[in-house]
């Protein structure tokens, strides 16, 4: 039987409303979905951050600037330049000798050691034996009668020297630790410096690096504000601030196993405020900020600890069974042939 048109226009009327209604739901929600990818804060891409700092100096300049400077710094930080410290100075010292794991005997290199304050205090205290190595002319001369005066010139050799070329100023495979306290991000090519201290380190050794690192910004905004801090820090001291995913990056594909990263863990109580770096370029004029208003911390301090493998199943399997399964597979190597 044939439906009167009239009384499928209800019908007709209900389901066109409905339509419409579905309609305006989908637009609505279209709608919110496009704003919301507007006006949701993007996330830093670690991915994206490089270690591309316009470096315009040499190791010679760095070796130049502690030349004119290093009296400047004992003034103010006295025998230990370092800037994240402790109010006593041996329990900083304490704390990284025992963060690098150092034990009696060890032979160590002592990257950028400054008037070798440092080395003496772990010579006497950890007695091990240090290769001190300085590209400034006046700290080694100043480290050379440090070493004298404390009688350990049989435990610590200071040379001068660029440690981006570590194989070059020592024997391949011989150092049980490696150690860079602040001074890593004066090296222009620092992928060349990680290459170095793996020639030079045993089979085992430890890569230790306490430094600043470039700082991720929380917004995206804010890392044009962090990036100019940073070319700030690096003409004013001749460095090139690390950024953290880059060396991390570097270090792996040496080899490097990493055995720790993280913030320099010193109880609140003890930290000297780092106010002290402020007083030196009051003191210099060098890196002086200009103002606090806006100001934004551009940098990070973090210790790097990173493990040459052994790749002896008798001696690392328990502990870095994948990296030695690793080495095996990438050399085409039996067990019996290690």
């Amino acid at each position: 039987m044939n439906n009167h048109p009239s009384k499928l226009l209800p019908t007709l009327i209900a389901l066109f409303t409905a339509l419409l209604s579905a309609a305006a739901v989908y637009v609505g929600w279209h709608r919110r979905k496009k704003q919301n990818r507007q006006h949701k804060p993007e996330q830093p891409d670690h991915t994206n951050l490089t270690n591309a700092n316009e470096v315009n100096y040499t190791a010679q300049d760095v070796g130049q600037f502690y030349d004119q400077y290093t009296d400047k710094f004992l003034q103010v930080y006295g025998k230990v330049i370092q800037a994240f410290r402790t109010k006593e100075v041996h329990k900083l010292l304490d704390y990284e000798a025992q963060s690098m794991g150092l034990m009696p005997q060890n032979y160590v290199l002592d990257a950028g050691c400054g008037v070798c304050a440092p080395a003496i205090y772990f010579a006497q205290n950890y007695h091990v034996q240090i290769e001190a190595l300085t590209i400034s002319e006046v700290q080694a001369v100043m480290a050379t009668a440090a070493v004298a005066e404390a009688g350990l010139e049989d435990k610590i050799k200071v040379t001068t020297g660029d440690f981006q070329q570590l194989n070059q100023i020592y024997p391949a495979g011989v150092f049980d630790v490696v150690y860079f306290l602040e001074s890593f991000g004066h090296a222009p090519n620092q992928a060349a410096v990680l290459q170095s201290v793996w020639q030079v380190l045993k089979p085992g050794g430890v890569l230790y690096i306490k430094d600043l690192f470039k700082k991720v910004a929380p917004l995206p905004q804010l890392q044009p504000q962090i990036d100019a801090e940073i070319t700030k820090i690096n003409q004013a001291y001749h460095y090139n601030v690390p950024n953290l995913y880059h060396i991390l990056d570097q270090a792996r594909k040496l080899g490097f196993v990493v055995m720790s990263l993280k913030t320099i863990d010193i109880p609140l109580e003890d930290f000297e405020n780092l106010t002290i770096s402020n007083d030196f370029q009051e003191l210099t004029g060098v890196g002086k900020i200009a103002g606090w208003d806006g100001y934004i911390f551009p940098i990070d301090f973090f210790e790097l600890k990173c493990y040459k493998p052994l790749h002896e199943p008798d001696k690392g399997l328990s502990r870095y069974f994948l990296q030695n399964l690793f080495y095996l597979q990438v050399q085409h190597k039996k067990i019996s042939d290690l």
